[in-house]
């Protein structure tokens, strides 16, 4: 099989871009009410590519679609099949509610949006430089967006210098996309990389196995005839690529609770204080990591990146640096094809023989390259500066949070088994009685009535645990969307006219 060469122009400009520089955006949840308008709108609706544009553009608008969305647009339920089930079934499902930890407080049922009866049909994403942001907004929300769509939910966001809302510096680690496809997947992978296959993140390429990702393929006809071939069956339009899943999720902060309860189990000594959230964290306020920065260059972490990004947990096997259950080590576990990263010729025979690998922490570790997500977030609320957060809370305090966003071309594979088996697992890395201390829900379960734990390991020492996490962020929202590219966009607005 050989590569395909990307057509930039007909990728959605989120996936290589982020769109950091235009720091005023904010997300319109919108329902179909009128579908022949809907269309209407998306054949004129500007949606910025992915080519790289010299000066680039002040403002970007994208756009995506809800399985119930595509229906509501037109498009057949025979192409809607083909695409994944998670997509389909969607986030609010019981089983996977369950599965991303979505019970309790975190139940769709108490969500602002998204929730059971209230799923959104499309996403439009506004992106602008603050100067041009509102009057981009009202030039593409006139009458016939009235007209096309209910009045929308807003989830609007903040710029908050490059931090999240509990103070820590965020988007320090991304994985860097193989756009030139020069990886060759599958191989063994000892060492571990930050490159990861473009078709990890968009669909239609190869992936990490060397396998291209199912998505919906036509037969050509006068509605397929513009789209592109697939390449793994080029009798066939291929509808999925140079598109990609898009998860979104509401997650409310509670940055008061997170720091009085640092300070408390500090003491209130502000030193041992930033100790303990940085221990939750992995890394300290300004994103230095706690394990020690490797001379090695790592393959896709540029040289500006080397202090905040340059490392993995080898030189931290006992997790007295980085604690186990730490967020970062959770989020991405830096690991590769084998327990223990073989050096010599011997070793990685004797491990790909089965041996070797006696009393590593290999629970549920899974080669971290198969389950990278893309991080396209931001922020909401004003900032708290933690020694803000201590005073009491007063009234009307507004709410904080991060409007959480990902890219990938299997959530089930990708979101999904990063939310369930490393972040919400209370099994992670051979841990106990403990989940995800930032994002933990706390939930008892079957066979681990406590949850609410977080373990400090120390080298030829006893260990420390917190006791009594109590839950910092609970999901307000969230749903599954496909981020098509701009010819299977114009596809979808043609719907109702085939």
């Amino acid at each position: 099989m050989t590569h395909s060469e990307v057509d930039y122009a007909d990728v959605q400009g989120l996936v290589r871009f982020g769109y950091k520089r235009m720091t005023k955006a904010s997300y319109a949840l919108v329902r179909v009410r009128n579908a022949a308008a809907a269309r209407a709108w998306l054949r004129s609706a500007p949606v910025t590519n992915a080519v790289d544009m010299k000066p680039p553009p002040t403002t970007a608008l994208q756009v995506a679609f809800t399985a119930p969305g595509l229906r509501a647009l037109g498009v057949s339920e025979s192409v809607i099949a083909d695409f994944s089930l998670a997509f389909r079934a969607g986030m609010t499902q019981e089983y996977r509610a369950r599965l991303l930890g979505d019970v309790e407080s975190n139940a769709p049922e108490y969500w602002d949006w998204g929730g059971p009866a209230n799923e959104p049909h499309l996403l439009v994403m506004f992106f602008a430089e603050p100067e041009h942001f509102d009057s981009f907004v009202q030039s593409f929300t006139g009458d016939t967006w009235r007209e096309a769509f209910t009045e929308p939910h807003w989830l609007k966001t903040e710029d908050l210098d490059g931090n999240e809302p509990f103070g820590f510096a965020d988007g320090i680690s991304q994985p860097r996309i193989d756009w030139e496809q020069q990886r060759e997947p599958p191989g063994i992978e000892y060492d571990y990389t930050n490159v990861v296959a473009l078709g990890e993140f968009l669909l239609g390429y190869r992936n990490e196995y060397g396998k291209i990702t199912d998505r919906p393929l036509l037969d050509p006809d006068a509605a397929s005839g513009e789209l592109l071939p697939a390449v793994d069956a080029p009798e066939k339009k291929d509808l999925g690529r140079n598109g990609t899943y898009l998860v979104i999720r509401q997650l409310e902060q509670d940055v008061r609770k997170f720091w009085q309860f640092i300070y408390q189990q500090a003491g209130g000594v502000e030193p041992e204080a930033q100790k303990l959230a940085a221990a939750m964290m992995g890394r300290t306020l300004d994103g230095v990591p706690l394990v020690p920065i490797q001379e090695q260059p790592i393959p896709g972490i540029e040289p500006k990146e080397k202090l905040k990004n340059q490392f993995t947990f080898d030189q931290d096997p006992a997790g007295a640096r980085c604690p186990f259950g730490a967020h970062v080590r959770r989020a991405n576990p830096r690991n590769t094809d084998f327990p223990g990263r073989p050096a010599s010729f011997l070793q990685k025979l004797i491990t790909m023989l089965g041996f070797g690998t006696k009393g590593f922490r290999d629970d549920l570790m899974s080669s971290v390259r198969f389950h990278r997500i893309l991080r396209r977030g931001r922020e909401s609320g004003p900032e708290l500066k933690p020694e803000h957060a201590l005073a009491p809370v007063p009234p009307n305090d507004p709410k904080r949070g991060l409007h959480f966003i990902c890219l990938n071309a299997n959530i089930s594979r990708q979101f999904e088994f990063l939310q369930n088996a490393w972040i919400a697992s209370t099994k992670f890395s051979g841990l106990t009685e403990e989940s995800d201390p930032l994002l933990g829900n706390r939930q008892a379960l079957p066979g681990c009535p406590v949850t609410s734990n977080f373990t400090l390991q120390k080298d030829g020492d006893l260990r420390r645990r917190v006791t009594g996490l109590p839950q910092f962020v609970t999901v307000r929202g969230g749903a599954y969307f496909f981020l098509p590219s701009l010819r299977a966009l114009r596809y979808f607005a043609g719907a109702g006219d085939v």
